[in-house]
């Protein structure tokens, strides 16, 4: 019997109804443009409900429209807000839903990095995460026929991550999505200075300045520069905001960035 993984914040972070969502994301998608020179191998994008950060999200996944029928896999990894464990965790389940339908998980490649040391199958981990919910209409909006690798990550190195997506890197039917906000409850400026600080941080591959400070999603953040250090890829800083732009209030915000390496 196969197991699909529900929807856990459809309604909260993002419309529960299939046409509502579909417009959200297509509105969205319309509002940003793509730079042609930008074929994306890995992206990091936000998490935070689509009327905040919703925008920023797009405006990486927006380089995707000429991959449509090129992506096949993508490893989604994202921070873990509700369960505290070590290593990385990887679903057992078959499918994930969203109000758009199921995306089937590769278990394959899921069999593939699970002998890496610190990495387990820990469902209890994705049952309420939104980290890597969230990102997933995107994905379904824009691509045909995929698959995805959902890795949680607790307490763990970027050596973990740097392993695992040396197991999954692929060519370019693979894309590697890094699920991450910045700063969280500093006042404007203050988050408009340690995002633009964390962004430079970013894109010259530099993680020694990186923590859960900076970023809720360090350690993936983190397990990217150190691959892409290794292996001569370059970051491009799409979009820099945070939730005083969109749709909060300016005393205490939350920082999004969108960032794509090739």
């Amino acid at each position: 019997m196969e197991i699909v993984r529900p929807s856990a914040v459809a309604g909260l972070f993002y419309p529960a109804d299939a046409a509502k969502l579909n417009k959200l994301v297509a509105a969205d998608m319309a509002a940003c443009h793509a730079d042609p020179l930008l074929s994306p191998k890995a992206l990091i994008v936000p998490h935070a409900g689509y009327m905040y950060s919703g925008a920023v999200a797009a405006s990486a996944y927006q380089h995707l429209k000429p991959l449509k029928n090129i992506i096949k896999r993508v490893v989604l990894i994202g921070p873990s807000h509700r369960v505290p464990f070590d290593g990385l965790a990887i679903s057992t389940a078959d499918w994930f839903e969203t109000p758009l339908g199921l995306i089937a998980v590769d278990r394959q490649a899921e069999s593939q990095i699970i002998a890496i040391d610190g990495v387990i199958a820990l469902e209890q981990a994705h049952a309420r995460e939104h980290s890597l919910e969230v990102q997933l209409p995107f994905l379904q909006f824009l691509l045909d026929d995929f698959k995805i690798v959902p890795i949680v990550a607790g307490h763990a190195s970027p050596k973990i991550i740097a392993k695992v997506l040396d197991k999954l890197w692929g060519g370019p039917e693979t894309l590697i999505v890094i699920s991450s906000d910045l700063s969280h409850y500093l006042d404007y400026e203050s988050a408009r200075e340690a995002d633009a600080e964390t962004s430079q941080a970013i894109i010259n591959l530099d993680n020694r300045l990186i923590d859960g400070y900076h970023a809720c999603g360090s350690v993936g953040i983190n397990g990217l520069i150190l691959y892409a250090r290794q292996h001569n890829l370059h970051g491009h800083i799409l979009d820099l905001r945070n939730s005083g732009d969109t749709a909060g209030k300016r005393d205490s915000v939350v920082g999004y960035g969108a960032y794509l390496f090739q």
